[in-house]
C-alpha cells in the first residue's frame, strides 16, 4: 500500500504532555503570565511553538522568541525526558519494519530534541531519518518539515503517508500532496481528523499496522 511513513512524535510515538506543558509553564511564569496551568495547556502538543505561544501572546514576535528561548531552557534540561512511548508503539514500529516500510520521524519538534528523544526511548533503531524542525523559525511548518524529510531521504510522494495525531499533521500531508492517517489514541479526536480530511483513521497502534496491512 504505502512503502515510506512518515510518522509524528509527540501524540503519535510518545505521550509528551508533562515535558510540554511543565515547559511552557515554566515559560509563561517567568514572563509574568499565571492564568495558564496544565490542564488548559492541551493546545501546546503537536503545533510548533510559535504557533502556540504565538496565539498567547498575539502574535508578539519578541515575546514569542523570549517565551520559547525559556520554553527551551526548560526542556533542555528535563523536559525532554518528561515522556513516555504509547503502549504498542515499539511493536507497531517493529512489525512495520518486518513489511519492509521506510520509517522516517517527521516532527515540528525542533531536530536536536527529537533525535535525543529517539535515541533515549529506543526508538531511534526504526527509523532511517529523524526530520524535525530547525532551531530559527526558518522550519517550523509541517509541510515544511515534511518536505524536508522527502528531500533529505529521496523517497517517492506517492508510495508516502503520514501519520498523525492533530490537524496539522493532517493539513502538513494534504500541502506536500501526501495520504494521511489521524490517530486517536494522542491529543487529536475523530472530529478533528475528519474535519482536516484524513484519509485513514486508526484508534490503536496496532490499527495502523491493519490499516497499512491492506
Amino acid at each position: 500500500m504505502f512503502k515510506n511513513i512518515l510518522f509524528d512524535l509527540d501524540g503519535t510515538l510518545t505521550d509528551s504532555f508533562d515535558g510540554i506543558t511543565n515547559s511552557a509553564l515554566y515559560a509563561l511564569h517567568k514572563m509574568g503570565v499565571t492564568k495558564y496551568n496544565k490542564s488548559n495547556l492541551n493546545f501546546f502538543v503537536g503545533p510548533p511553538l510559535y504557533d502556540s505561544f504565538g496565539k498567547i501572546f498575539d502574535g508578539d514576535e519578541q515575546k514569542v522568541e523570549r517565551a520559547i528561548t525559556l520554553y527551551r531552557e526548560y526542556f533542555a534540561d528535563r523536559g525532554w525526558k518528561e515522556n513516555s512511548v504509547y503502549d504498542g508503539v515499539p511493536q507497531m514500529l517493529q512489525r512495520l519494519n518486518d513489511m519492509g516500510k521506510t520509517l522516517i520521524v517527521a516532527t515540528s519538534k525542533p531536530e536536536l530534541f527529537a533525535r535525543r528523544i529517539a535515541e533515549h526511548f529506543d526508538l531511534a533503531k526504526y527509523f532511517v531519518f529523524v526530520a524535525g524542525a530547525s532551531m530559527d523559525s526558518s522550519r517550523t511548518k509541517k509541510a515544511a518539515v515534511i518536505d524536508y524529510a522527502i528531500a533529505s531521504t529521496g523517497i517517492d510522494k506517492a508510495d508516502t503517508i503520514m501519520i498523525g495525531d492533530r490537524n496539522h499533521d493532517i493539513f502538513g500531508a494534504k500541502q506536500c500532496g501526501l495520504k494521511s492517517m489521524g490517530v486517536l489514541y494522542g491529543y487529536g479526536d475523530l472530529q478533528e481528523h475528519t474535519a482536516a480530511g484524513a484519509d485513514y483513521i486508526a484508534d490503536t497502534p496496532q490499527d495502523v499496522v491493519k490499516i497499512l496491512s491492506k
